[in-house]
């Protein structure tokens, strides 16, 4: 919905000096969940002429903002009515912008607010004189007015928990003076940008600009907990706020933003105070999460691998799922056992139960009457001496600790016949002996299998908190592509890439976004970059991974100041592009379709995990005989597509990166260290199927 969150910190204070202090004036702006430093203003004229810049530099860009003030947009119901005839929240800002007097050093705040009391009944609505001399018909103390007719709190503030009324101007918690001196500047910035601003909710929000009231304190746990020791709250919270804003799924801001047009505005997040919590708590990428060491020319396998474990985080939200949608999520907290299981001590076979144990030799023991099933339990006690029937599944009746099964016995009328040995506790479950109550029966990070889904019902589980699907990008480069079943002429090929990594991505429990082609066009590759970071989590590119002219990818990420060109020491692959665009992960591949699949398999694969939330996979290979003869160099880990025949990993006959069929032909890959070595048919090689990549 929007490119630019801005988020506005004001002050109805005078100029606070050059050097940044709380109780100033910040502004912070953040893009698709990116934040810049926020930006300190020393007075409202110096804040204002920032705030119209930066605005109509981002309307000339093209983009759309949404300006957040953290200051009342409006008023109770019927205060326009007495002070301009009128419940138009823009004719009360016209009012205001025309009678503040302000020059930074000083203003009339005061003295208009004792102007507008006397223009209600009784005492008040406003309070707070903060002046030394006394202001006509200002009192000093809220406790003083009486009679004035209007509410205390608007609607808004009744159910923002916390939030301060607007009438009071002086004192802890005042928040009535950064309303009379904030919506003069509203005002001017509406004359401004004429039909290019809206203000919400009192207009739609169709206009690249659009105004909201904001109130960072519905977060405030949030700041609170996130702010770094020595730093500005003020300029802390403008950070976190529009950063929490910009991350938001379009439809959570649309959400937000669907309100009733009153004409006392409203407060961005109410009710949805959860959806901001979530966005405003996310793990966040450092913007040189991708950075190596400098002076770093080739990088083995190992330490790009430990890079990228060591720096990514999760960046997928905790949800709510029942076990039906939990498959293929990775849980987002340790699962315990809401009951033991078996909760109960019960059989592991037909057959009949008694009192154990049974020495060696015949036994006979007499039938009670009636029988224990799987949900239907023996209600009464079985006596000393005496057998019961009983099936898989059914708790133990009282009396009874031993289980033969029904085929070692003879059962006559109402008597059954044995031969011993049988020791207590035979064919007998104990309560609890697979799982105990309040046990942590699986761990945050875990991918959920059909066979966890089994054992959390069996506990009686029915739903999880486990990580939203990842949102992940697939886009292909370079304009030499075209689109399979379409003509290509001479020295156009096909889009092998897009569906081998599409396919990769769903196949690892994915949600897939097709990004499409992006041709070698760095503007337009810019704009698919940016509706991409909308929709994404994370971008896997192909092509222009490199540094040669055509290679844009690399050229418009060098510019984030997050730019990575990993040179693996690695065959196939060797050049990686990583980094932040928008504050989305961007990982470029090699063009070539073998390189861009191992290289997605060995570095994409466990990166996508741990962006999603689950721990570090770590691919299962095992050692088989060589069936094949190969020497390499030392310096470089190599991946040669393998399978498996006659016990002996095979090889494909080429090397070659661009050998598509070799894929087809492959069921896994053989890997050969970093060391020099000379491969013999029958020498031991590490085999790794592609199903450990799942």
């Amino acid at each position: 919905m929007f490119d630019t969150i801005l988020i506005v910190d004001w002050s109805g204070g005078n100029d606070r000096g050059a050097k940044p202090t709380k109780d100033a004036i910040w502004t912070g702006v953040a893009r698709a969940g990116m934040a810049e430093e926020p930006v300190y203003h020393r007075n409202r004229q110096v804040a204002e002429s920032w705030i119209t810049a930066f605005l109509e530099a981002e309307r000339a860009a093209g983009r759309r903002v949404l300006a957040g003030f953290d200051f009342a947009f409006g008023y109770p119901a019927g205060f326009g009515q007495v002070l301009t005839g009128s419940d138009d929240p823009f004719a009360i800002w016209d009012w205001f912008a025309a009678r503040v007097q302000d020059s930074g050093a000083a203003n009339n705040r005061f003295d208009l607010a004792g102007q507008i009391n006397a223009m209600f009944p009784g005492i008040g609505p406003f309070w707070g004189n903060g002046l030394a001399r006394d202001v006509a018909d200002l009192p000093r103390k809220g406790l003083a007015r009486q009679d004035h007719g209007m509410t205390e709190k608007r609607i808004a503030e009744q159910n923002a928990k916390g939030a301060f009324p607007v009438w009071q101007l002086s004192g802890a918690g005042a928040v009535g003076s950064q309303v009379i001196m904030g919506l003069p500047t509203l005002a001017r910035l509406r004359q401004h940008f004429g039909a290019d601003l809206a203000a919400w909710p009192f207009e739609p929000l169709t206009p690249p600009i659009a105004l909201v009231e904001v109130w960072p304190s519905l977060i405030g746990k949030t700041i609170a907990a996130t702010c770094p020791p020595g730093k500005i709250k003020d300029a802390h919270q403008v950070e976190v706020l529009a950063r929490a804003l910009s991350a938001l799924a379009p439809d959570d801001l649309r959400l937000m933003l669907d309100v009733p047009p009153t004409p006392e505005g409203s407060i961005l997040g109410l009710p949805h105070v959860a959806l901001l919590e979530q966005a405003a708590s996310a793990p966040q990428l450092r913007n040189d999460c991708f950075a190596l060491p400098q002076g770093v020319q080739w990088t083995p396998v190992a330490d790009a691998l430990a890079h990228l474990r060591d720096h990514l985080a999760c960046v997928a939200k905790a949800e709510t799922q029942t076990l039906g949608t939990a498959l293929g999520r990775y849980l987002a907290q340790d699962v315990t056992a809401l009951r033991a299981h078996p909760p109960a001590p019960n059989a592991a076979v037909d057959g009949y139960g008694f009192a154990g144990p049974a020495e060696i030799g015949h036994h006979s023991l007499p039938l009670v009457q009636g029988r224990a099933a799987a949900g239907q339990p023996f209600a009464g006690t079985v006596p000393a001496g005496h057998a019961i029937r009983i099936l898989t599944g059914a708790n133990l009746p009282d009396g009874i600790d031993t289980i033969i099964m029904q085929e070692d016995v003879q059962a006559i009328g109402t008597t059954i016949t044995f031969q011993g040995p049988l020791k207590r506790g035979a064919n007998a479950r104990a309560a609890g002996e697979d799982m105990t109550q309040g046990q942590i029966i699986a761990h945050k990070g875990r991918k959920i299998t059909a066979a966890d889904l089994g054992m959390f019902a069996a506990t009686g589980i029915g739903q999880l908190q486990v990580h939203r699907q990842l949102r992940v990008g697939v886009l292909s480069t370079g304009d030499e592509l075209r689109a399979p079943g379409t003509p290509a002429d001479e020295g156009q090929i096909y889009d092998a890439n897009r569906p081998l990594l599409a396919a990769l991505v769903q196949g690892w429990g994915y949600h897939l976004v097709d990004l499409g082609r992006a041709p070698d066009d760095r503007d337009a590759l810019r704009a698919i970059l940016n509706q991409g970071v909308a929709q994404c989590d994370v971008i896997l590119t192909s092509g222009g991974a490199s540094a040669g002219d055509e290679d844009h990818i690399s050229a418009l990420l060098s510019g984030t100041g997050s730019f990575a060109l990993w040179r693996v020491a690695m065959k196939p692959g060797r050049p990686l592009v990583m980094g932040l665009w928008g504050g989305k992960p961007v990982l470029g591949l090699p063009g070539n379709p073998v390189a861009a699949m191992v290289c997605a398999l060995i570095f994409a694969h466990p990166a996508l995990a741990i962006l999603a939330g689950g721990d570090w996979p770590e691919p299962q290979g095992f050692p088989l005989p060589a069936g094949f003869s190969k020497t390499k160099k030392a310096g470089r880990r190599e991946y040669l597509r393998a399978r498996v025949r006659d016990g002996r990993a095979e090889i494909f006959a080429s090397e070659g990166s661009g050998r598509i069929s070799g894929l087809h032909w492959a069921e896994g890959l053989v890997m050969l260290g970093d060391d020099a070595a000379t491969i013999h048919p029958g020498d031991p090689v590490t085999y790794i199927p592609f199903g450990s990549f799942m």
